[in-house]
């Protein structure tokens, strides 16, 4: 038998939806900036995962602001 993922969670309308990211692409931008100035030219394991994190907010910050401004 294969273990199939499970599907994600869908909030139900009882709980506020916000399509806005909680934070600017700006202020992201700073902490990933900051993450490279801190590690020099090489990232730990541990720095990599958060720059991916940090990557992946920054880019739906940014698309937020393009559809806002659309």
């Amino acid at each position: 038998m294969v273990d199939l993922p499970s599907a994600p969670q869908v909030p139900s309308s009882s709980e506020p939806r916000s399509d806005r990211p909680a934070r600017s692409a700006a202020v992201v931008n700073e902490e990933i900036r900051a993450l490279w100035t801190r590690a020099g030219s090489a990232l730990t394991s541990a720095e990599q995962e958060r720059y991916q994190r940090l990557l992946v907010e920054w880019a739906a910050a940014v698309r937020a602001d393009v559809v806002e401004a659309a």
